[in-house]
């Protein structure tokens, strides 16, 4: 695909957007899950308070006891990360074997009574802490002496549980990216099937398969559909309108031509030699560009409105042989014809008789005694061609008399812009006409189409 490529941007739009999609949800699903830990440690850290809690006793000397400490047995293993204190507002001060001879800096704050306060504080060995603190009243020695509670966790769980799930969730948006961009590249080939379909229409327009697109197709591409058939439709009368046009001057020429051949013959006449070829000589390439306008006004014009047409190219071949046969210079042509009675051809009878009747007369003139009609075709193209045994045309003079108002003979009446005429037929089908050095030794002139557009039985 180029970098033009309507799906190639629509591919690198939807790829750009999962990629934006997935960075964020992954984001924002790592800071969710890290919250969600946090307030499960949260809960689990007030269940261990509430544990310590209705542990704590005043011993009989009046100091503070622990004597049903929280079950966890992380709160007996040095440094666990799990951690437990109680404390008075004086001195005395006890805790979890897990601190060992460390202590939590609880925040100064005064909790009130059953209030239950979270903070985040430093730990032993530079080990960052969720602590869960409460303070409530214990009678000791007769007195009511506020006792304030605490129970930590290292939060380093929560951070190596955060990487974890990172991890896991990269692989997983990964797998989710992958799939998601498939799908978007099967909808973007899906959503631009219309287009595709449209251009193989447009393409069927242009070999004359088809006249108009045709109007079954989603909504968002039938207002093209729409302009592109009233464009059609509007070109097609500008181009009858023309033909007609050139096929009325033309005709309107003829008389004046034929007036003109009169004044010559009756200037010969008087002795006026030199001044009536001249202007018979005028005349003549006047009458040869209207039979060039003439020609090109008869074309049926099948290969632009689109009619589907063929023709057995068979008896087409052999009616053409049999009129040139007849001519001066057929007679003594030996003719032969190599043509399946199986083939057909998309060009209308009359447009393909004018091309194949030009090549004919050219090769006939040509030719010292053989003609060759035949067809060729491979996987790429299909060609119908006429050979003849004459002297031929060098490289030079092939491409020369294939331009526009070259002559490829000038002794004989008729011959005039017999190439040009071929070559606006088979241009208004798509077809080429190429020139070549024939085996027989002289020219070899093919008519040449795309086998997928050449037509059905080839």
């Amino acid at each position: 695909m180029k970098h033009s490529s309507l799906r190639l941007r629509l591919i690198a739009g939807g790829a750009a957007a999962i990629l934006i999609a997935l960075s964020v949800a992954g984001f924002a699903l790592t800071i969710l899950f890290e919250r969600h830990v946090t307030r499960t440690i949260a809960d689990d850290l007030e269940v261990s308070l509430k544990q310590l809690l209705a542990g704590i006793e005043a011993g009989p000397d009046g100091k503070l006891v622990v004597v049903r400490p929280p079950t966890d047995p992380r709160f007996s293993e040095p440094l666990s990360g799990l951690y437990w204190q109680v404390g008075d507002d004086g001195d005395q001060l006890v805790r979890s074997r897990s601190l060992w001879d460390d202590r939590l800096t609880v925040p100064i704050d005064q909790p009130g009574p059953g209030e239950v306060h979270h903070h985040d504080i430093a730990g032993p060995f530079a080990s960052r802490l969720s602590i869960v603190e409460r303070r409530v009243q214990l009678t000791m020695a007769g007195k009511s002496v506020p006792i304030r509670a605490a129970v930590a966790v290292d939060l380093a769980r929560v951070d190596a549980a955060g990487k974890a799930f990172a991890r896991d969730l990269v692989v997983a948006l990964g797998l989710l990216g992958a799939v998601l961009a498939l799908a978007t590249s099967v909808q973007v080939m899906l959503g631009l099937r219309p287009l595709a379909a449209l251009r193989r229409d447009v393409a069927a327009i242009r070999s004359g398969r088809s006249s108009r697109l045709p109007e079954a197709v989603p909504d968002e591409v039938r207002p093209l559909v729409e302009e592109v058939n009233a464009l059609l439709e509007a070109q097609a009368r500008e181009i009858e309108r023309s033909r007609d046009r050139a096929a009325d001057l033309a005709h309107g020429l003829k008389t004046p031509l034929a007036a003109l051949a009169g004044d010559a013959a009756r200037l010969r006449e008087r002795g006026e030699d030199k001044l009536a070829r001249d202007i018979e000589a005028v005349g003549a390439a006047m009458s040869r560009h209207v039979d060039r306008e003439l020609a090109r006004a008869r074309l049926r014009g099948a290969a632009r409105r689109g009619e589907s047409v063929t023709v057995e190219l068979l008896p087409l071949v052999r009616s053409l042989v049999t009129i040139q046969s007849r001519t001066p210079a057929g007679r003594s042509i030996d003719y032969g014809i190599e043509v399946a009675d199986y083939v057909a051809v998309p060009i209308e009878r009359t447009d393909l008789a004018e091309v194949l009747g030009n090549l004919l007369d050219n090769a006939t003139r040509h030719a010292k005694s053989r003609v060759r009609i035949g067809t060729a075709c491979d996987a790429d193209e299909f060609c119908i061609v006429i050979e003849d045994d004459g002297e031929g045309l060098d490289e030079a003079a092939r491409t020369e008399v294939l331009s526009r108002g070259i002559r490829l003979d000038q002794r004989g009446e008729g011959a005039g812009l017999g190439l040009a005429i071929v070559q606006d037929v088979l241009d208004a089908y798509g077809w080429s006409l190429r020139l070549s050095r024939s085996e027989l030794g002289g020219l070899k002139a093919c008519c040449c189409s795309a086998v997928a557009s050449a037509g059905p039985g080839i």
